[in-house]
């Protein structure tokens, strides 16, 4: 009996990577003996993870990876308040005005500051910061020749507060890697995948109130 239950499984097992093999097989195909631009969206990178992303870094050192881009928000409390995992290989431009929507959604206004890295940057998105109420709009210009008005802004104490701001970012980025377990993901599917990372984003969170927590207590310690 249990020989019978398990042979239907190992057939839908079978037809579906022979169909994800016919996918490979078809656009090395149409790219090596075509000549055919296969677009990202219908390629397949990995017949045992099929959602995997294609992600040009565009670093010397890792050009290319293979996964799905996460996109994170950080309060000035340390506490991770968004997290998205990303289809394919968006623009980190592209986050901008969506992370707005969600920050007020959440709280109810849009944040005082917002910091972030240059492949932030765009004209529209600055302008966009600012008709949604924020007070310091901190993307460093990506390219071009920088207006005086625009390099002395970058210089101001606000602007740097901004970056320094922006750097603990990357901190917290390193320590979801190194300390939350979203170096690498062994669960299977996308969803299991976006599971990972709600868990490692719930660990910091903990820890970091526990954090946050422990100094208040020993601030009303000292002042007793």
């Amino acid at each position: 009996m249990l020989a019978e239950l398990a042979i239907p499984e190992l057939r839908k097992e079978i037809g579906h990577y022979c169909e994800l093999g016919d996918r490979v097989i078809d656009q090395a195909r149409r790219r090596v003996l075509e000549g055919e631009q296969v677009p990202n969206a219908e390629k397949i990178y990995s017949i045992f993870e099929p959602h995997t992303d294609l992600i040009k870094r565009g670093k010397v050192q890792t050009p290319l990876e293979f996964g799905h881009k996460v996109f994170l928000a950080e309060s000035a409390q340390g506490l991770i308040t968004q997290y998205v995992v990303l289809e394919g290989n968006p623009g980190d431009d592209q986050q901008v005005e969506p992370s707005l929507e969600r920050h007020k959604e959440t709280f109810g206004h849009a944040p005082e500051l917002y910091g972030s890295d240059r492949g932030f940057f765009s004209e529209k998105n600055v302008k966009s910061c600012k008709q949604k109420g924020v007070k310091v709009v901190c993307i460093p210009q990506r390219g071009g020749q920088k207006t005086p008005t625009r390099a002395k802004y970058e210089k101001s104490p606000d602007f740097k507060k901004g970056q320094r701001f922006r750097a603990g970012i990357e901190g917290r980025i390193s320590v979801l890697f190194r300390g939350r377990g979203m170096k690498r993901c062994l669960a299977e599917g996308r969803k299991r995948f976006e599971l990972w990372v709600g868990a490692a984003v719930i660990a910091n969170n903990l820890m970091r109130i526990a954090a946050l927590l422990t100094k208040r207590s020993s601030r009303k310690r000292r002042a007793a």
